[in-house]
């Protein structure tokens, strides 16, 4: 026992006189384990680079690259910069109510987009909302505010297009999933959270 505690002694010291005391002052270049991206192979912008022939640092797009969210052709928007009611939520200034027909909703696939908007309820929502959207979700088992209750938003107040709208931006302690969730994802949510609400009105056999 005496030899190790002598053994581990002395690796201790070895390991302190080699990697020196956290802090310490040292005019060489610091040996770094895990240098946590302290230093990068970067080149800042608008500087001069021997590693491409022209010398520029900035470089052009790939041939063929299309900004995202649009078509190869040009047309389409990007992170919902139309002023269509599919992306706004808003006709002529005004929150409007009701499915946009960009979707193409009709009775062959409407249980499958409100299949689609439980999904992703359950993946983005159901969290703070709960699972039926009352409101008493998994953080409110962590003592997080209570966030709304969605069985009891009033279509006169919250229009389909003021959901969309919330959704996107975000409103008090929620912030915006407009970045997070696809504009066809967002309106499935409003859909079956329409549905939850539906389902609060109606008996267990209905």
């Amino acid at each position: 026992m005496r030899y190790f505690f002598l053994t581990f002694a002395l690796i201790v010291v070895l390991v302190i006189s080699f990697f020196g005391f956290r802090g310490q002052m040292f005019s060489g270049t610091p040996l770094r384990m895990f240098p946590d991206m302290d230093d990068q192979d970067k080149i800042k912008t608008q500087t001069a680079s021997a590693f491409f022939a022209d010398g520029m640092s900035a470089r052009q797009p790939v041939a063929g690259t299309v900004p995202r969210g649009f078509e190869p052709d040009g047309s389409g928007h990007s992170f919902g910069n139309s002023t269509s009611y599919l992306h706004t939520g808003e006709l002529d200034g005004s929150y409007g109510d009701g499915m946009p027909e960009e979707l193409g909703l009709n009775d062959d696939n409407l249980d499958a987009f409100l299949r689609h908007g439980e999904e992703r309820y359950k993946v983005s929502c159901m969290p703070c909302h709960g699972e039926s959207g009352n409101g008493k979700g998994t953080v409110a088992v962590i003592g997080i505010p209570a966030t709304r209750n969605l069985a009891d938003f009033p279509r006169s107040e919250y229009p389909d297009g003021k959901m969309f709208h919330t959704i996107t931006h975000g409103q008090g302690l929620m912030s915006g999933y407009g970045y997070n969730i696809p504009v066809e994802d967002r309106w499935a949510i409003v859909a079956y959270v329409r549905a939850l609400q539906a389902a609060r009105q109606v008996s267990v056999e209905q």
